[in-house]
């Protein structure tokens, strides 16, 4: 059982780590007014915008500024990283 905890701990973390990326990589893009036909640009908010979504609708823009990516990050690696991940790393380890 505990291998199979360590798994999905690993799994998650790399879950995790890929939709930091594709945030990093969105938040970027979005700077130089990206194609909207692009397909790049296209998977990226298809990927992201369900992420991001709920936090952009939860909070106001700040002082013209989509702040969304940046919770968003902090979320991730927190709460789902350092919380998520290492308790089910430590659940495993005590199982």
């Amino acid at each position: 059982m505990d291998n199979f905890l360590f798994a999905i701990a690993g799994i998650l973390n790399s879950i995790f780590d890929i939709l930091f990326w594709l945030i990093l990589f969105r938040s970027i893009i979005s700077w130089v007014n990206p194609d909207p036909y692009n397909q790049i640009v296209q998977f990226l908010i298809r990927i992201t915008e369900p992420v991001l979504a709920p936090i952009r609708n939860a909070m106001p823009y700040i002082g013209g500024v989509d702040v969304s990516p940046i919770v968003a990050v902090l979320a991730i690696h927190y709460l789902g990283k350092v919380f998520l991940v290492e308790s089910i790393r430590d659940l495993a380890l005590n199982f």
